[in-house]
């Protein structure tokens, strides 16, 4: 959650990226995820944490995350009644 960058990259091949510490923290999180779960950060958690109905909520409590520190993380698992919706996306 915050701001990025982005921008076109070269003059012959371009390259699109993004950057920000919101970018570093979301690949964190995906990279310390688990299969078939949404790892999010506290601040994220705080803005849809009252999603129950779609999704199953869970604390991983305090990880080190690397280049960040001590965070307070959180799993959302879908619901298996919308399951379904998100793999027809």
């Amino acid at each position: 959650i915050g701001p990025v960058v982005a921008g076109v990259l070269g003059r012959k091949r371009f390259t699109y990226d993004v950057w920000g510490d919101s970018v570093n923290t979301a690949s964190r999180m995906e990279s310390n995820g688990i299969p078939g779960s949404i790892h999010m950060s506290s601040d994220m958690y705080d803005l849809v944490g009252n999603m129950h109905q779609h999704f199953d909520f869970h604390s991983c409590g305090t990880k080190v995350i690397k280049g960040k520190g001590e965070m307070t993380t959180f799993i959302a698992k879908p619901l298996s009644s919308i399951r379904s919706d998100f793999l027809a996306i």
